[in-house]
């Protein structure tokens, strides 16, 4: 199912893509794509491997070409253009940092190319290095670089040619979750001082919703929902997007017309549901069911329960620990209920 999603604001478009389609032999890598990206907006692309996240970035950097459509960059068509070209950068998961070269020559290095004179590029070079924070690094190798350094330069390194559009290509991958979570919080602001285009690929949905202004979520060479985070979040479109992004139950249409009395397929976040004892009312705006908890699960900050409704399916549902209190117990019959608009009905 393919999405178009005509993003708002009195800003320029930077990337378009337009019935772009892929194909490698009888693989559809991307099938028939559109949509906008507007200049200066955090853009991500989110989706499992093969998805078609990837190859949509490598056909804005110029690494692939389509097999059909036509992709602009800042209303140009880049059909048959080369990468060279192209006024984009690429950052790689694995930066692709020269070992042999210190710091400020690696960041300096496409200024090298295009002849920029020496004193002037090594000036240029030392202030993005202040904007990533390393200031004073500039003669240390990156064997000496810790891994988000390392990250840091590789962005100073595409940032320096003032590209319009910035491609970061799984950039944090290599990252430990602490180190992750922390070089998510500096992109989006070095994003916000040099107020460029970054178009984001990302496997995970955690990285996706807490950057960007968009995420476009593809599966199967298409796009299944484009929107802002808090929308894919709170009211995913179809079945697919509600699994992936962020933890969601799924409610078969047997299920929920058993709750609703509606035959359709419905989600339901574990946070949003509220666990009570049987025997008491659910109020007049929600909806629930009773049901055995099956298993537990504490996990510091919130405690998971899986429960077996009684009108078939499972759910799992997420209390946070506010304080210490006696749980319901494994084996146990509880009461469930949500509010009614919480309850999201799916297509697809």
């Amino acid at each position: 199912m393919s999405i178009t999603t005509e993003p708002t604001g009195s800003n320029g478009i930077a990337v378009s893509f337009r019935e772009v389609s892929r194909h490698y032999g009888g693989v559809k890598a991307v099938d028939r794509v559109s949509f906008d990206i507007l200049d200066g907006e955090f853009f991500a692309m989110l989706g499992p491997s093969g998805s078609g996240k990837t190859t949509s970035l490598r056909l804005i950097a110029g690494f692939e070409q389509p097999s059909a459509g036509i992709v602009s960059i800042h209303g140009k068509n880049m059909v048959g253009v080369p990468p060279y070209d192209r006024d984009v950068n690429t950052v790689f998961q694995d930066y692709a940092l020269f070992p042999h070269m210190n710091v400020v020559d690696n960041v300096a290095y496409g200024l090298m190319i295009r002849k920029v004179p020496l004193v002037e590029r090594r000036r240029q070079a030392e202030e993005m290095l202040e904007m990533v924070a390393l200031g004073g690094f500039g003669q240390r190798k990156p064997s000496q670089l810790s891994g988000g350094q390392r990250q840091r330069v590789a962005l100073a390194r595409a940032l320096v040619n003032h590209p319009s559009v910035l491609l970061l290509d799984e950039p944090l991958g290599a990252l430990d979750l602490k180190l992750r979570e922390q070089m998510q919080v500096e992109l989006k602001a070095i994003q916000r001082r040099v107020g460029i285009t970054f178009v984001y690929v990302t496997h995970d949905q955690g990285e996706a919703l807490s950057m960007s202004d968009r995420v476009a979520v593809f599966n199967q060479g298409r796009i299944e929902q484009m929107a802002r985070p808090h929308e894919l979040y709170e009211t995913p479109a179809t079945a697919f997007v509600a699994g992936f992004v962020g933890v969601s139950n799924l409610l078969a249409p047997t299920v929920a017309q058993g709750i609703t009395g509606r035959a359709e397929s419905c989600s339901i976040r574990p946070e949003k549901i509220h666990l009570a004892a049987t025997g008491g009312t659910i109020p007049a705006n929600a909806m629930g069911s009773e049901g055995r908890i099956t298993a537990i699960l504490y996990l510091g900050a919130n405690t998971r329960y899986d429960v077996a409704l009684d009108g078939g399916g499972e759910v799992t549902v997420a209390v946070q620990n506010r304080e210490v209190h006696i749980e319901p117990q494994e084996g146990e019959r509880v009461l469930l209920w949500w509010e009614a608009r919480h309850l999201m009905r799916l297509v697809g």
